[in-house]
């Protein structure tokens, strides 16, 4: 059976819908519904991500499809049906974009388009029973393929974009230490320039800077060694 269903913007991840009714008969739903935004930021970072994808969580699956930079996702029983799990998708897409298409990019807040959700448990009721007529026929639809499509486990593609926040908050801190010893290293020569301008008790005023003012070798040592 469906069992959640919501809707983002593929760029940044922004919630744009979700079944209000969804989820209702999950234990732990706002687990899975974490998962879903998590997965949805994950796909906003990545490139080249696969426009269509089925990801394992616990005793379900995520669907999702990505078209026109919106990505439409459905939780579903791990034995339903994949077939008719990405044609339930595939019949909110076309809706959603025949509704909302001039509106996507403009959206500011999450869950701009929450009144879709009307629509979301209508399609909802038409794919809970795979025995009826119409879902047979759509299962027997030879034109409608999916076993091309990927399947991977929700910790692996999850894990993937922790890994990338880890290496990039890394990167940001070494970058930002950086600066700060250089910015150490500047105000050390630059008092020891100053230094410079006077006289050295004990070894005269010629032996570390020139008539030019600049530092002589043996002053240019000292400070490499102090900075280092």
């Amino acid at each position: 059976m469906v069992k959640l269903t919501m809707i983002a913007r593929a760029i940044d991840g922004l919630p744009l819908v979700e079944g209000l009714d969804d989820g209702r008969d999950v234990q732990d739903a706002d687990f899975y519904k974490q998962q879903v935004k998590a997965l949805f930021k994950n796909l906003a970072r990545g490139q080249n991500e696969p426009s269509r994808m089925s990801i394992e969580t616990g005793p379900y699956i995520f669907h999702y499809i990505i078209e026109e930079r919106v990505c439409y996702l459905t939780m579903c029983d791990s034995a339903y049906p994949k077939k008719l799990a990405f044609q339930n998708l595939e019949d909110l897409k076309n809706e959603f974009e025949r509704v909302y298409g001039n509106q996507i990019e403009t959206a500011a807040r999450p869950y701009a388009f929450i009144k879709f959700d009307t629509f979301i448990q209508k399609i909802k009721k038409m794919y809970q029973d795979t025995t009826t007529q119409r879902n047979i026929s759509k299962l027997n639809d030879e034109l409608y393929e999916v076993h091309q499509i990927m399947t991977r486990n929700v910790q692996e593609v999850l894990g993937v974009g922790e890994k990338l926040d880890q290496v990039s908050q890394m990167s940001s801190r070494l970058t930002s230490e950086s600066r700060m010893y250089a910015d150490r290293a500047k105000d050390l020569n630059h008092n020891y320039k100053l230094n410079d301008m006077g006289s050295d008790p004990e070894m005269g005023p010629s032996c570390f800077c020139s008539r030019s003012g600049v530092p002589s070798p043996q002053r240019q040592n000292q400070v490499l060694v102090m900075l280092i």
